[in-house]
């Protein structure tokens, strides 16, 4: 059976290419043929694994997004740390169904209420991971802003009747 052929939508912009090159056993290095490689290791010794990479794709896609929306508000952040948690389907395929994600951001004039506008507006219109995922995978978020703990958020966008077995039950 010959392989599909890719037909260009008419007003699409241009595709990316990458490229994996199997570097024995589960490892892959992968990339832009023309740019910077990284490592894939589906035992996650020597990279992360294709999973890992999936999720800290979302983390900093988000987070670029979120610094980017936070320096216009003309509050750069010092510093900050996104921490993903996935939560995944126990039989196969084991997709992820959930991801908790927390922000963590200090900087001078940066308050809780401008952070969580600004990861919402990652989620729902800029970062191209997180529309990629939308809606089968559900997105919690929380923001730390100087120590002070925002709320928990359930994003807009996720179909929440993919949320886990356990709480489906309840």
């Amino acid at each position: 059976m010959p392989h599909p052929q890719i037909v260009p939508h008419p007003t699409a912009r241009p595709t990316l290419s990458v490229r994996a090159v199997w570097a024995g056993e589960h490892r892959f290095d992968t990339g832009r043929p023309d740019g910077p490689a990284a490592r894939f290791d589906g035992s996650a010794k020597t990279g992360q694994n294709p999973v890992d990479a999936l999720v800290s794709a979302l983390a900093t896609c988000t987070g670029i997004d979120v610094v980017d929306i936070l320096g216009k508000r003309r509050t750069p952040p010092d510093r900050l740390v996104v921490d993903a948690f996935a939560e995944r389907r126990a039989e196969h395929p084991r997709r992820v169904e959930r991801v908790r994600l927390t922000f963590t951001v200090d900087g001078a004039g940066i308050e809780v209420g401008h952070t969580e506008r600004a990861v919402a507006l990652a989620l729902t219109k800029y970062c191209s991971v997180a529309a990629t995922l939308a809606p089968a995978v559900v997105v919690e978020t929380n923001v730390v802003v100087n120590g002070t703990v925002g709320e928990v958020i359930a994003q807009p966008g996720s179909d929440w009747s993919t949320t886990p077995d356990v709480e489906r039950e309840s």
